[in-house]
């Protein structure tokens, strides 16, 4: 995409997740590579204004490693020729700990909201070009936490909680929305207008296995496109890690995750969406154009019977193969030295085999159980659900069972946001 004379042009990512490992297996070196072809990126396309929509790191207390990275990108960029860099937080991160750096950042023109004030026009942003004129104005909405739009009242019902947090996301997207077209009145009527967020909308497409967690309680984790303003060029979105346009909307996207999250999206070709924004015969125009991230850790899983999966294990190693492998043994027969076998099949190979589940096994001697699994490869639901079946709860009980469980969850990840957040604040 060729960039036309007097256009704006933006790169959105999101979900980048740094620190995260990968069945115990540590991924520095892929964020790394990902962070210098970003870099890269910047340059090479003379991208202007970079939104980063949420989830920069993993864990609301990442690692010295993690930090690090994080840091020196954000000095590269500035040297790349990117003239803004903008920042959300999303439910992974520590909203105090991405904003503790804030006044000294904004030295490097980048500008990070972690969370919502009293003063919503403090996430109504205007960037400045290089000329000093305004160039862009950007309703930089973070993560929008329970309770920052919602007032919890005794004896509510589950459907009034739901319909107010609906309303609260609405209203809010509203207020910007307004904030920033009278910002537009005040400074030029050309000027476009875009938004960030951090949420699920409704039809979102996931994999199983990506670490997506709800973000609310009841069904409006998943939000209408809808609630976005006309008045938005573009919408860049983070929390769905699979790129996708919203609605079918091509201004409104998830740009994805840049690294496969886990083994269920090995396959899936990851994207950053480069935007152009020009203004032509008193018209503001959106082009998009999605650049293709390149592979910096192949990721296979292999299912099936053992003939199969040691035909597609020698086709790996004749071609030199490096990718780390999940194992999943479907066969009829009971392999009980499938560990064994692989070990012997992969020997001397770049390959690492990072997980094996052996479904007959599992379901012969363990139940529900499986081979090697450990308490760290279960999400908090499949191991509620298991507790559940142990104790072999009545299905007409699950229901308000698990509601009660996803409201206390919710509950402790929001806390220990702020807590842990906050030591480093």
């Amino acid at each position: 995409m060729m960039q036309s004379a007097g256009s704006l042009r933006l790169l959105h990512t999101s979900d980048w997740h740094l620190g995260r490992t990968l069945y115990g297996r540590r991924r520095y070196g892929e964020f790394e590579a990902f962070l210098d072809w970003l870099v890269e990126t910047l340059r090479q396309q003379r991208v202007d204004v970079l939104l980063v929509a949420g989830d920069i790191f993993d864990t609301t207390a990442p690692s010295n490693r993690a930090q690090q990275l994080y840091y020196r990108f954000l000095c590269q960029a500035a040297n790349a020729g990117c003239r803004h860099v903008v920042i959300i937080a999303g439910n992974h991160d520590s909203p105090s700990f991405l904003t503790a750096p804030q006044e000294l950042l904004r030295a490097m023109n980048v500008h990070v909201v972690g969370s919502t004030s009293e003063d919503i026009a403090e996430q109504v942003l205007t960037l400045h070009g290089a000329d000093g004129e305004p160039e862009l104005i950007v309703c930089a909405v973070p993560y929008l936490r329970d309770r920052d739009i919602r007032q919890a009242a005794a004896g509510e019902s589950v459907a009034d909680k739901e319909r107010k947090l609906q309303d609260g996301i609405r209203e809010h997207y509203d207020v910007v929305a307004r904030l920033a077209e009278d910002r537009r009145t005040e400074l030029g009527a050309h000027l476009p207008i875009v938004a960030t967020g951090h949420l699920f909308t409704a039809g979102g497409q996931t994999i199983e296995g990506d670490g997506v967690r709800e973000l609310y309680v009841g069904s409006l984790a998943h939000v209408h496109a809808s609630l976005f303003s006309p008045s938005f060029d573009y919408v860049a979105l983070g929390h769905l890690h699979v790129p996708q346009k919203v609605n079918d909307s091509e201004h409104i996207r998830y740009s994805g995750s840049p690294l496969p999250m886990g083994f269920g999206e090995a396959r899936q070709r990851k994207s950053l969406c480069l935007v152009d924004l020009a203004v032509q015969e008193g018209q503001r125009q959106t082009g998009i154009e999605l650049l293709e991230i390149p592979v910096f850790q192949r990721l296979e899983r292999i299912t099936g019977d053992w003939p199969a999966i040691a035909a597609r294990l020698a086709e790996l190693v004749a071609v030199g193969s490096d990718a780390w492998l999940e194992i999943i043994y479907q066969g009829e027969e009971i392999v009980s030295d499938l560990r064994e076998r692989l070990d012997k099949a992969t020997e001397g190979s770049a390959m690492e085999i990072l997980r094996v589940k052996n479904s007959r096994i599992a379901e012969r001697v363990l139940g529900r159980m499986h081979d090697q699994e450990t308490l760290d490869e279960l999400d908090e639901q499949e191991v509620f659900e298991r507790c559940l079946d142990q104790h072999e709860v009545s299905q007409e009980q699950r229901p308000d069972l698990r509601h009660a469980y996803r409201e206390v969850l919710q509950s402790i990840h929001e806390d220990d946001a702020g807590a842990i957040g906050g030591t480093h604040g």
